[in-house]
């Protein structure tokens, strides 16, 4: 999926959302569905971050500033839908989201931390200096994962 692409997606999916949201509270399965759609546009650009940082894809410094856009557009979205009542069907978020949600609002203030630095670091075109943001980045991912996302 090319970068408009995975942009509009993102802008559709909160096109849709924002004005049913205004109107009456949405669906439990519609709020999920909202989640892993923006984590699917977050780690897709995340990804291609990775490639480049790892050496297994060409450093290309448009297009680790086209993925940092997209990483500031979307970033924070999913983790406005760990909602009540989300924490049942279609998702692969461990019950400790809700049940230990200090722990997992460190983990994600963590990243959110984080993050910011990334998005400097892809758009100032020097890969070692996008080297140098993307392992604590990453780090912050992994740890959320491990903790708060089933296998």
């Amino acid at each position: 999926m090319n970068k408009l692409a995975t942009f509009a997606l993102a802008a559709c999916a909160a096109a849709i959302a924002l004005p049913a949201a205004a109107q009456q509270a949405p669906k439990p399965e519609d709020v999920i569905k909202y989640r892993k759609a923006a984590f699917v546009v977050m780690t897709k650009n995340f990804h291609s971050l990775s490639l480049m940082a790892d050496g297994k894809a060409p450093y290309n410094a448009a297009q680790a500033a086209a993925d940092a856009d997209v990483l500031a557009a979307v970033y924070k979205l999913p983790f406005t839908a760990f909602a009540p009542g989300t924490d049942k069907g279609d998702t692969r978020t461990k019950p400790e989201a809700w049940t230990n949600q200090a722990k997992f609002k460190e983990a994600t203030d963590k990243m959110e931390a984080e993050m910011p630095k990334l998005i400097a670091a892809a758009r100032s075109g020097n890969l070692d200096t996008l080297k140098a943001a993307f392992g604590p980045t990453a780090r912050t991912c992994k740890g959320c994962h491990d903790d708060f996302r089933k296998d």
